[in-house]
């Protein structure tokens, strides 16, 4: 349902519209984390590897998709707060043509490079059957992965972020139920978690049809919405492209750190793949801000309430940087708790909680930085952030990492640390980015 979040308290604007995106993102990671909460209770330490490693080249994927759909978000939230409806209604139509041309590209040519990416991401023996099997599955899942993804974007972008989170549920119920009966019971490991996130997306995405025919969802679309036109789908591609680079660049340093501790043995393979899965839990507020940040700007921008989208950004970051800190005290005494979730090997709990510790103060500084893209997208300089971004990655979370791990051979706490030094770089940026685009609106 269509919603203009132009007028009224900012503060209350941001937690309607965050909350149930919050709620969203964490049903979300919940599905993902129940992948590898049972093959962690019912399979071996191959299969949370397998898991591990195969769920993050295909969050690689889907961040990719998602920074594209933000360009989608941003151009479909300006149209409404201008209350430009034939342009939101081009925006919509231009994104499904875009998005199911990159679906099926992405599916033919990722089904060929599957033992490829297996043997890159230096894959330990044990876990290369099961990563291989994982990654074909759900790479024959892309069209209706994509398909979630875009509609949601879409619906975020019309100022609805409920609707989304009603779909993600969905998706998490089932993948659940799936995941315990093709693991548990049919013994299936990688595979049967990988079927049950494919299995799952695709009802989310027959729901979200469903409701999108039934109750119109405040979208009418003509025929000719899905005629492309260059100059909605440079729009779309001028703010998504830059994010799109951006996103996948943070994964690929994810998975150099994922190869770098791969190479360090099983252990610290399966303690590094647990540790990402607890971040991502932790970093759904941040994200969550960036997106709530993002689409909600935009709609003021489209409104020409420019000081309301600055305010909007304020409130983001106070948020943020409360939760970081309080999050990043919390993990330094509940550390081996939060990893033993996930198994019950003495070695991984060690090695998991050594990494968690240092790494979970990049909560407090992402948070920042978080918000301050979700600003730059919203006013389409997404290349800020894809600056920031690949600085913080190029400069010092992969080196630092990586000579990290070389002379600190016992322990990953020093690994954990790349990544809140590179956070640190990025809001130094950000704020210089930000001070200048203020100057420049002061004098002109």
């Amino acid at each position: 349902m269509e919603k203009n979040q132009t007028s009224g308290s900012v503060f209350q604007t941001i937690l309607q519209f965050s909350i149930p995106y919050l709620f969203s993102y964490f049903l979300q990671t919940l599905y993902g984390m129940a992948d590898l909460y049972m093959v962690g209770r019912y399979s071996g330490v191959n299969h949370i590897t397998a898991v591990s490693i195969g769920s993050q080249v295909m969050h690689m994927l889907t961040v990719m998709i998602v920074g594209l759909a933000m360009g989608a978000t941003v151009t479909i939230a300006k149209a409404v707060g201008a209350k430009k409806e034939k342009e939101a209604s081009l925006a919509i139509g231009n994104t499904a043509v875009l998005f199911l041309g990159l679906s099926i590209g992405f599916t033919a040519a990722l089904l060929f490079l599957v033992k490829p990416i297996t043997a890159i991401m230096a894959t330990p023996t044990e876990a290369v059957l099961g990563t291989a099997s994982y990654l074909t599955i759900c790479f024959l899942g892309i069209p209706f992965i994509t398909a979630y993804n875009i509609i949601s974007s879409i619906f975020r972008g019309l100022g609805d972020s409920k609707s989304p989170m009603y779909f993600v549920a969905a998706a998490c119920a089932s993948n659940i139920l799936l995941d315990y009966i093709f693991i548990r019971y049919f013994s299936l490991g990688a595979t049967g978690a990988a079927l049950g996130t494919v299995i799952s997306q695709t009802l989310s995405v027959v729901f979200a049809l469903f409701v999108i025919l039934k109750h119109s969802a405040g979208i009418k679309l003509q025929k000719a919405d899905f005629k492309p036109s260059p100059i909605t789908l440079k729009r779309i591609l001028k703010i998504g492209v830059p994010v799109a680079l951006q996103d996948t660049f943070i994964q690929v340093a994810f998975i150099v750190i994922t190869i770098i501790a791969n190479r360090r043995g099983l252990v610290d393979a399966a303690a590094v793949g647990i540790v990402e899965k607890i971040i991502g839990v932790v970093f759904l507020v941040p994200s969550t801000m960036l997106s709530a940040v993002s689409a909600l700007s935009a709609q003021n921008i489209g409104a020409k309430k420019e000081g309301r989208a600055r305010l909007t950004l304020r409130y983001a970051i106070f948020i943020t940087v409360g939760f970081g800190i309080a999050m990043s005290v919390f993990v330094q005494s509940a550390y081996g708790q939060l990893v033993g979730i996930f198994t019950e090997d003495s070695d991984v709990i060690l090695s998991g909680g050594q990494y968690l510790r240092s790494y979970i103060w990049d909560c407090v500084f992402a948070g920042i930085h978080f918000s301050f893209s979700g600003y730059f997208y919203a006013y389409g300089k997404s290349g800020i952030s894809f600056l920031h971004n690949i600085l913080s990655i190029v400069l010092i979370r992969i080196p630092g990492a990586y000579f990290a791990s070389e002379y600190f051979a016992a322990s990953l706490f020093p690994m954990g640390l790349a990544a809140p030094a590179g956070s640190l770089l990025s809001v130094a940026v950000c704020a210089a980015a930000y001070l200048k685009i203020r100057n420049s609106e002061e004098k002109t």
